[in-house]
C-alpha cells in the first residue's frame, strides 16, 4: 500500500508557509523545492512549485497553484499540546502576522491553513464518566477561542 499524505494548494505562499512551519513546529523538515517546468499554466518557468516536507512526522506536499483554490476549515491539522503553556505558545505563534483565532481552539494562520491547538486534558476531560460535567465542560469550550485547561476543568467540576 502507498502512504497517505495531505496535499494542500497555496496560491503562491507554499515555500514561506513550509519554512514557517520548519521553523515553529518541531521534527519539521522542508525536503526538496521542486521549480514549474516550462508550460506549467499559471507559473513562470522555474518559480517555486512544489514543496515536499514532513510536518512533525507527517509528510506532506505544498503545491503553489495559483488562485483556483483556496485552503479553508475543512481541512485542519491538529496539534496535540502537553499543557496550557505550550497552547498559548502555538496559539500566539499560528495567529501572530495576520493569522485570526476561531472557535474552541481553531484558528487560521497567516497562510490559511486551519489548525486546532488542543490541549490533551480536552481528550480527558471529554470522557469522563459525569454527562452533567462533560456537558459543562462543552458548553464552556463553545465559548472558547483558545482553548483552557483551567476553564475547562472548572466547569466540569461545576466550578
Amino acid at each position: 500500500m502507498g502512504i497517505v499524505r495531505p496535499h494542500l494548494w497555496f496560491d503562491d505562499q507554499a515555500v514561506p508557509a513550509a519554512q514557517f512551519y520548519a521553523s515553529v513546529i518541531p521534527r519539521t523538515t522542508i525536503h526538496s523545492v521542486a521549480t514549474a517546468p516550462p508550460g506549467t499554466p499559471g507559473l513562470a518557468e522555474g518559480a517555486e512549485f512544489i514543496v515536499e516536507l514532513t510536518i512533525d512526522g507527517l509528510r506532506a506536499t505544498f503545491l503553489n497553484g495559483g488562485p483556483h483554490f483556496t485552503l479553508d476549515e475543512a481541512f485542519s491539522f491538529v496539534l496535540d499540546c502537553q499543557d496550557q503553556a505550550e497552547v498559548d505558545h502555538y496559539w500566539d505563534v499560528l495567529t501572530a502576522d495576520g493569522g485570526r483565532p476561531s472557535q474552541c481552539g481553531w484558528l487560521v494562520d497567516k497562510f490559511g491553513v486551519s489548525w486546532q491547538v488542543v490541549p490533551v486534558q480536552l481528550d480527558d476531560v471529554m470522557s469522563r464518566p459525569d454527562a452533567e460535567g462533560v456537558a459543562r465542560a462543552m458548553a464552556v469550550m463553545l465559548t472558547m477561542g483558545k482553548l483552557d485547561i483551567d476553564a475547562l476543568e472548572a466547569a466540569y467540576a461545576g466550578r
